[in-house]
């Protein structure tokens, strides 16, 4: 990063129901052994735009709504019409943000990012907002995605403005833009957007305006919300309910808008139009009580189960689901199939997501931290297990063994 007059950081450590056949996105495939380096990540971004000077407050409220997204890394940056301000850290957003550093971030245009890596480093270098400086003025970008063609782009970036510790997409992408042909921002972006291959969602903020950016395949979710004439970008609607705004619509895939003193404008670039949610964000990633291109998390999860039952009947007692984005699956399978639900396990809520430990030993032993049985519950029955997702299959088996063990289910 490069620090100018006009940009300061302060850094530190510290509903209906849509197709069911949705596309697993590629941030979840995990990397095989030996293969190339990737730069992929997977984060909750926030815009704001308003006509006062709190638009890091009501960003700080929308992350809260979507700490689940990324418990990694915080940031805001805030412009206040000529400069952009910043706070990022690593940590969760309520400790990398105290009243007194939010204090500092005054201005009406904001942007917030919380991050969650897959892989690539871990290190304060990679903590967005990305900031810029270019010939026209600062900017900060915000991205959640995947740009699977990151590697080749990085080569054609100007090394004098490459931030070399940065080893994140998010970074390539703000490289091209600051060095992008174009009088302002959103020249610059529609300039860069059609070499982007792959999933994003960009907020960007310069010191007088908000600009978001959705991929053609509309891979992630993004919606745009308004709240007594601010205007509130976000990756899940269940950030607009936290701070009040009204959901208006979801960002179309291609679609980039754009908001300054003169409104909000919209705009499409010419980019793949193939419509490719990531099934992770229904069944995994998102809240239930968000709602993604006019559907709702928590009814798209209870159909799954019902189809689940339907193509998979089995001779059971009980249905039990794994805390907590499998419960509503499993409701919709006891549904369907009409056996009774039970809360069958406990969860830790302390411990992170299990699939990420560097070694599969260390995997199990995560999920024994994170999962205990309730005997009283499953003891002596056939129990049917529904779970949202299988990555690597370490949190299934221990779990089978530990209904066994823990709760004497036959």
């Amino acid at each position: 990063m490069r620090n100018t007059d006009k940009m300061r950081s302060r850094e530190g450590h510290g509903g209906g129901t849509p197709d069911l056949r949705l596309r697993l996105g590629p941030t979840y495939e995990p990397a095989g052994p030996g293969g190339p380096p990737r730069l992929r990540e997977a984060c909750g971004v926030i815009g704001v735009y308003g006509n006062t000077n709190d638009a890091a407050i009501q960003t700080y409220f929308a992350l809260f709504a979507i700490q689940h997204r990324g418990q990694e890394s915080a940031g805001i940056a805030v412009g206040d019409g000529q400069r952009m301000h910043a706070e990022r850290r690593m940590g969760l957003v309520s400790r990398v943000f105290s009243e007194h550093r939010l204090a500092r971030l005054r201005g009406n245009v904001a942007i917030g990012h919380c991050r969650y890596s897959t892989a690539g480093s871990s290190n304060a270098s990679n903590i967005q907002p990305v900031l810029r400086s270019t010939d026209i003025g600062p900017m900060a970008l915000g991205h959640n995605g995947n740009i699977v063609n990151a590697l080749a782009l990085r080569g054609e970036t100007d090394e004098h403005s490459l931030d070399e510790a940065a080893t994140t997409d998010s970074a390539v992408i703000a490289d091209l833009i600051a060095s992008a042909p174009g009088a302002t921002m959103l020249d610059r972006v529609r300039q860069v957007i059609p070499r982007l291959s792959g999933s994003f969602c960009l907020t960007i903020a310069t010191p007088t305006q908000l600009v978001a950016v959705r991929d053609g395949m509309g891979n992630r979710p993004l919606c745009l919300g308004k709240s007594n004439g601010t205007w509130v970008v976000a990756s899940e609607t269940c950030a607009l309910d936290a701070i009040g705004a009204q959901y208006e619509r979801d960002i179309q895939p291609g679609e980039i808008i754009s908001i300054d003193d003169d409104g909000l404008h919209s705009v499409r670039v010419e980019l793949p139009q193939r419509h490719a949610t990531c099934a992770f964000e229904y069944i995994y990633f998102s809240r239930p009580d968000s709602i993604i291109d006019k559907s709702s998390v928590h009814t798209v999860r209870r159909q799954m189960g019902r189809h689940l039952a339907q193509q998979h009947p089995v001779d059971a007692d009980l249905v039990i689901g794994v805390p907590d984005s499998a419960i509503a699956a499993a409701t919709g399978y006891a549904e369907e199939a009409q056996l009774p639900y039970a809360d069958g396990f406990v969860r830790n809520r302390y411990i992170g997501r299990t699939f990420i430990e560097p070694t599969p030993r260390l995997r199990k032993l995560g999920v024994r931290l994170k999962f205990s049985a309730l005997p009283e519950v499953t003891r002596g029955k056939r129990v049917v297990m529904v779970d949202d997702t299988i990555v690597r299959g370490t949190t299934q088996a221990s779990l089978v063994r530990l209904l066994r063990e823990q709760g004497e289910a036959s």
